[in-house]
């Protein structure tokens, strides 16, 4: 696929649409000149099956782009991809236009929860920095939100607008963290996909041989994770089923609610669970990031009396 074509599956809004200006990147972050080379079509390229070389383009990306100067943490942490989740975040904030007489509602009208935000917390980074949105982000591990904390105080851009909270119960997603009487204008989700570790494995194997052409029996993760970050009994079917349960429990806290889904194939499933709980309407917007598609899934359960009195008191507060 030529790489013009790779690119323009990226949202019209998404930064990184266009090919990586390296030299910029790299006078941001010089250390990723060490690991910048030419392809096999004679063409400068980061090292992408290379996880120091993934990381140290996110930081540059993340500086260059949107004006994050600070953001580190253990290699064993997820390394997200960032115009993949740069691209989840445009095309909810053209959800939330749609919703909006095509209006995309911008700062502190906006509050998004994050369903594991993770210790690179990204996309509570990205939708500040692009919408100024705020966010509620919760995850199982104290220690992805503790560095998650460390990103939010390194770097002003980010203060007073990221809340985190720990989920204590794994299987749980709003409860323990979304108060009864509590309002979030949207959800979103970014499930573990692989149903065990092996799962996992195989999966970075094929990556890696995609990139690399080698095949490897014990491939390093060129974006790392560790395991719930990765793994979920059930894989994402298991996770997103348990959402879609408790958010019929929230349908008055929140306008829409999202997921990303990873496998076609479960698109049908979750659909038919929806309509089982009786969502008032539900999207599939597809996305897609160079030669891997994905797709997100919104749902509400507010019918149209409902909405239009969400985006009174909430959107557009100068009407009410």
């Amino acid at each position: 696929m030529p790489k013009q074509e790779q690119k323009a599956r990226l949202h019209p809004r998404n930064k990184n649409r266009e090919q990586y200006d390296l030299k910029a990147l790299i006078a941001v972050k010089p250390a990723l000149g060490e690991f910048v080379k030419p392809n096999k079509y004679g063409d400068d390229s980061v090292e992408f099956s290379n996880p120091k070389a993934v990381k140290l383009l996110n930081q540059a990306l993340l500086h260059h782009y949107y004006g994050l100067e600070h953001w580190d943490f253990p290699d064993t942490f997820l390394t997200p991809p960032i115009p993949g989740r740069a691209d989840y975040l445009h095309h909810v904030a053209d959800l939330l236009g749609e919703s909006n007489f095509g209006r995309i509602p911008e700062g502190d009208l906006i509050t998004c929860f994050d369903i594991g935000v993770g210790a690179n917390c990204i996309y509570p980074i990205i939708g500040v920095a692009e919408y100024g949105w705020n966010f509620i982000g919760s995850d199982i591990n104290q220690e992805s939100l503790d560095i998650a904390e460390k990103h939010i105080a390194a770097n002003p851009i980010l203060k007073d607008k990221i809340t985190l909270k720990l989920q204590e119960n794994s299987k749980d997603a709003f409860f323990n963290i979304i108060g009864r009487d509590e309002k979030i204008d949207v959800s979103i989700c970014n499930p573990p996909f692989h149903a065990s570790s092996e799962d996992a494995i195989a999966g970075t194997r094929r990556k890696v041989k995609n990139l690399t052409g080698e095949e490897q029996e014990t491939p390093e993760q060129n974006f790392g994770g560790i395991h719930q970050e990765l793994v979920c009994l059930g894989g994402e079917l298991s996770f997103i089923k348990n959402i879609i349960r408790e958010s019929e429990r929230y349908a008055t806290n929140c306008f829409w609610f999202t997921t990303l889904v990873s496998k076609q194939s479960n698109v049908r499933a979750i659909q038919k669970i929806l309509k089982k709980h009786e969502a008032y309407d539900i999207k599939v917007i597809k996305m897609g990031t160079g030669n891997k598609s994905v797709r997100m899934i919104a749902w509400t359960f507010l019918a149209k009396e409902e909405q239009q009195v969400w985006r009174t008191l909430r959107w557009n507060k100068k009407e009410a």
